[in-house]
């Protein structure tokens, strides 16, 4: 999924923590990974995402 995401210079949104945050160690030239807890209130999920990503320039090589 990485390997796609960064072939498409796309960001991944995953629940999957500790693989992509092992993965973002690895290969930190990705165009974003945002990790995020499971929340079970998906407009609460977008809303803290938004606001994770707001002060952002770019996602490029960020881990959030």
């Amino acid at each position: 999924m990485l390997a796609f995401a960064v072939s498409e210079n796309r960001a991944v949104l995953t629940q999957n923590r500790r693989y992509f945050i092992r993965l973002h160690r690895l290969q930190p030239d990705d165009a974003g990974i945002i990790v995020c807890r499971g929340e079970n209130d998906v407009t609460t999920m977008a809303a803290n995402i938004n606001q994770a990503i707001s002060p952002v320039e770019t996602l490029t090589g960020e881990l959030i």
